[in-house]
């Protein structure tokens, strides 16, 4: 019979040891669908935030889809560029979290974990979200489940994370070549047929409803939407840890070639959005994406299209393993900081951040389903913190030039210095443009996050000076000592107990709380049959309560006493299910000493045969 640990081994594979950890690293190849994979599948939504934010002004307003994206390719090769030198000054990963603690102050760099943390759930929810909408223009008959289809597509991201980096690494490999063969295919064909005139107009589109002004806002609020392209890029920046030896120079490499792909695909897809007619319409309210609809008209609906969209799906589902990449391994950071709890910094069996994975994935899905998966209702989210990053990390990076003057110095001042007042002026842009869609909740989490973090930091630090031996006094020896088992009823596992508390060498006595008089009187007879020596004291309980009389006994015993043991007796049954059938008054009564004073609680175990 598969038991509970062959069933983990089977759902997560063998423990792997700590010498196969420099295996478990990528390369360059391997760091493509691990790391670029967000960047890269964006692309499948900016241009559709792009438009749907122009077409409030109608059709005649998506014209601006081009010169918005010409300025976010830009953008992008900004960034990118200042992130190849946060690679090569610290090689031992952390990105913003890391420039901006070392360079700008703690505070700066909890901003900047809370920021990065919060976009790491938000790429889960997007990519998700997006990949089912996809999915479900190419099968409408799927909308109506999408929520579903989200939440389970979320779960099986975090198993596959939980099996380990190269597991994930393989599963991803091919729908990424996958979907950056089909998408330059499509950018190709397309751009050649509109450019050779052999493309055929389809019907003119149902004009969409004028909602508004083409307005220096209106543009505004495309390009902060469109800005979602630049998710992703920081990743690379943030688990250098991941790559194989030489670390920074796979990890450059790899965000080269995302960097060049992005801006490519970014300005091909607008482009074709743009010469076919395409009107953009939100997925989750049954319309088609921009993407799909772009490739069915390319593709002409046939088998390529199919791939293209299928390809399309899995990426976006499998770019969100770049948050499974990104989010442990800050996480693993401020818990060694002692700025969340220290589990999260623990390595699994599988040489994971098992625990960082389970809240990413668990916070992921709170949000689908918070927003009924809905693409474009959880972008506005998304922006604040990314550009916050962004900022931090760059004028992280400048300040760092300017202190140290290593060689290269000017070099380092001359990108990072734009490139941090670049990422700060978005950001304003993003800020104002978003906030009232959505992008307050992100500015409002993120000083939460921050006080949690000081919160929790503040525990440990008063946790390391009651435990420190320089500045504690010497413990005071007690000089009495009683030790209290709680009976229920008298049975084997009871005696064994007592012949425990017995063999410590100091006063003993057990309690039982008097619920029952019957059951009472036949524990005394019992008792005195063969435990004669050892006091039995009755709490009575006029309130039926088992816990209250044992607590308050005990308390006024460590009065008398100075120290107390409560020796508590509980089954150990052969199968798990069993569990739920005994011990339950034993634990609430672990829980209601373990806050008391020097009281000790001894968890006497009494195996049960099978």
């Amino acid at each position: 019979m598969l038991g509970a640990s062959g069933f983990r081994r089977l759902l997560f594979g063998h423990p792997l040891p700590t010498t196969r950890a420099e295996r478990e690293r990528l390369g360059w190849f391997l760091g493509i669908p691990v790391f670029a994979a967000d960047a890269i599948s964006s692309v499948a939504y900016a241009t559709q935030e792009i438009l749907l934010a122009l077409v409030i002004a109608g059709s005649a307003a998506l014209h601006m889809g081009l010169p918005v994206s010409v300025a976010i390719a830009a953008l992008v090769v900004v960034v990118a560029t200042s992130y190849m030198q946060v690679i090569r000054a610290y090689p031992e990963g952390g990105g913003a979290y890391t420039v901006a603690g070392q360079n700008l102050g703690r505070t700066a760099a909890l901003v900047a974990a809370a920021s990065l943390l919060i976009d790491y759930v938000l790429t889960v929810a997007v990519s998700v979200t997006a990949g089912i909408a996809n999915l479900t223009s190419a099968i409408p008959l799927l909308r109506a489940h999408h929520v579903w289809l989200s939440l389970l597509a979320v779960a099986l991201l975090t198993w596959l994370n939980l099996r380990g980096v190269r597991e994930s690494a393989k599963a991803v490999l091919a729908p990424v070549f996958v979907f950056v063969g089909c998408g330059a295919g499509m950018i190709l064909l397309g751009v050649w047929r509109v450019q050779s005139g052999t493309y055929a107009a389809p019907p003119h589109p149902t004009e969409p409803p004028v909602l508004g002004a083409l307005t220096t806002l209106l543009i505004l609020r495309a390009f902060a939407s469109g800005c979602a392209a630049l998710t992703g890029i920081e990743a690379v920046a943030d688990g250098v840890t991941a790559f194989q030896e030489p670390r920074p120079r796979n990890a450059r490499i790899t965000l080269g070639i995302l960097t060049g792909i992005l801006a490519a695909f970014l300005l091909g897809i607008t482009y074709l959005a743009h010469a076919l007619g395409i009107v953009p319409h939100d997925p989750a309210e049954g319309g088609e994406t921009v993407l799909s609809a772009v490739g069915r008209t390319v593709y002409g609906g046939g088998p390529f299209y199919y791939i293209l969209q299928f390809s399309t799906f899995t990426i976006l589902l499998l770019a969100a393993n770049t948050s499974f990449a990104g989010f442990p391994q800050v996480a693993s950071l401020l818990a060694r900081d002692g700025y969340l709890p220290r589990q999260l910094a623990n390595v699994g069996d599988r040489l994971v951040f098992g625990n960082g994975i389970l809240v990413l994935g668990a916070s992921a899905a709170v949000l689908v389903v918070v927003f009924g998966g809905s693409t474009h209702h959880l972008i506005p989210l998304y922006m604040i913190g990314v550009f916050l990053c962004f900022t931090l990390s760059q004028a992280g990076m400048f300040r760092k030039w300017l202190r140290e003057k290593p060689k290269g110095w000017i070099v380092g001042c001359a990108i990072n210095g734009p490139g941090a007042l670049c990422t700060g002026v978005v950001l304003c842009v993003v800020t104002v443009a978003k906030f009232a869609q959505g992008a307050w909740i992100t500015a409002f989490a993120i000083p939460v996050l921050v006080l949690v973090y000081r919160r929790i930091r503040l525990h440990y630090d008063r946790v390391a000076e009651q435990l420190s031996l320089e500045a504690s006094p010497p413990p005071v020896h007690e000089q009495t000592h009683l030790v209290i088992v709680p009976v229920a009823s008298l049975h084997r596992g009871t005696l064994e107990a007592i012949e425990y508390a017995r063999s410590l060498g100091v006063p003993a006595q057990a309690v039982h709380v008097i619920a029952n008089q019957a059951e009472w009187h036949a524990l005394q007879e019992k008792w005195h049959k063969y435990e004669p020596d050892i006091p039995l004291v009755a709490l009575p309980s006029p309130y039926r309560s088992l816990v209250e009389p044992i607590v308050q006994y005990v308390r006024e015993q460590r009065e008398k006493y100075g120290r107390v043991s409560v020796v508590i007796p509980e089954f150990v049954v052969s199968h798990w299910w069993e569990e739920t059938l005994h011990n339950q008054s034993a634990i609430q009564l672990d829980l209601a000493l373990r806050r008391i004073m020097h009281v000790s609680v001894v968890n006497f175990r009494y195996q049960l045969k099978t």
